[in-house]
């Protein structure tokens, strides 16, 4: 399910974010916020599509380097214009339900990179209004720093732009973003960004009673959804459920031994289901659970949101019931 894309051109965000831009493939569909599963040298990384569905004619995500981080070292060292990567679909559920909602967005750093795409959507074809707060370390760090001025110039009545700087207010803590945020509580909430970062957002809006904080974050993946798959023995169980599986307008049932991950069943049925670490650190398997029970083994990227809506890791599931039915659509 991987394909190879191509670089048209690097801009340089600011001095260690850069943007790759890549021409979009015939029939390349994403929604906002979702995200790429990159091959980066011997290794896989997510990142955010910084593009909107509905104003970006080409993709594009935006990579900071970090000093130990390998994905990010070798693509600011490496990706040129002419570079192709293999990619995996997108996948993530960092998106709003609907474009017409007022969103209240906050980012930090290059969690900035899912927000855009979300504020460029909205704004292009939706009717809703957005909040942004956006902390950086300082001035030179801020990335998209003209596109969001421009954004405003041009939504003045639709978008709202807060920045907060480090080397002005200090950290950014849950005392003084809930004074920051109270105005906006009301909002469907939309976080990114370094985990402590997100962590004070997360226990501001909390206690000011936000009715929902997504959350989303990358974890690096240990193995390489881009190697050659081991053939595992079939499962051999004593009991099997049933799931129902609405992928791409279509419906199939698929028996599913109580001791197999769900990926796995619905691979093995011969399902092109998405899929990308099978760890349940990235989300480009998860799907929505509409029918029945389903415990998960592992978890590090829905969070209760999510959860809550029937959102499930496929390649962390295993049934609790008889009879379960999942979508894709």
């Amino acid at each position: 399910m991987a394909e190879r894309l191509r670089v048209v051109r690097v801009v340089d965000e600011t001095p260690d974010a850069k943007s790759l831009v890549f021409a979009r493939p015939p029939d390349f569909t994403y929604r906002p916020g979702q995200f790429l599963t990159l091959r980066v040298g011997d290794v896989a990384r997510c990142y955010s599509l910084c593009s909107s569905p509905y104003t970006d004619d080409e993709l594009a995500v935006t990579v900071k380097r970090t000093p130990d981080g390998y994905g990010s070292n070798w693509i600011h060292e490496h990706v040129v214009a002419g570079t192709e990567l293999q990619a995996l679909p997108p996948g993530g559920v960092f998106s709003p339900k609907s474009l017409d909602d007022d969103l209240l967005c906050c980012a930090a750093g290059s969690g900035i990179t899912p927000i855009m795409s979300i504020v460029k959507s909205v704004l292009a074809a939706g009717s809703g209004s957005i909040v942004l707060c956006y902390a950086n370390r300082d001035e030179r760090s801020v990335i998209f720093r003209d596109g969001l001025a421009a954004l405003v110039e041009a939504h003045p009545d639709r978008l709202t732009v807060i920045h907060w700087l480090e080397t002005v207010q200090g950290l950014p803590t849950p005392p003084a973003l809930s004074a920051l945020l109270r105005p906006y509580v009301d909002r469907e909430a939309f976080v990114c960004g370094p985990t402590p970062f997100m962590d004070a957002v997360s226990t501001a809006l909390t206690e000011l009673g936000t009715p929902s904080v997504r959350t989303e974050r990358f974890l690096s993946l240990v193995k390489n959804p881009f190697e050659p798959r081991k053939k595992k023995p079939a499962a051999v169980a004593d009991r099997t459920a049933t799931v129902e599986v609405e992928l791409d307008g279509e419906r199939h049932t698929v028996t599913w031994p109580v001791n197999q991950r769900l990926l796995v069943a619905m691979r093995e049925a011969g399902l092109p289901v998405p899929s990308s670490c099978e760890e349940g650190r990235c989300g480009a398997c998860v799907c929505r659970r509409t029918d029945g029970e389903i415990t998960m083994a592992n978890n590090d990227v829905l969070d209760a949101t999510d959860l809550a809506d029937g959102y499930v890791l496929a390649c962390q599931s295993l049934p609790a019931s008889d009879k379960v039915a999942i979508t894709y659509d």
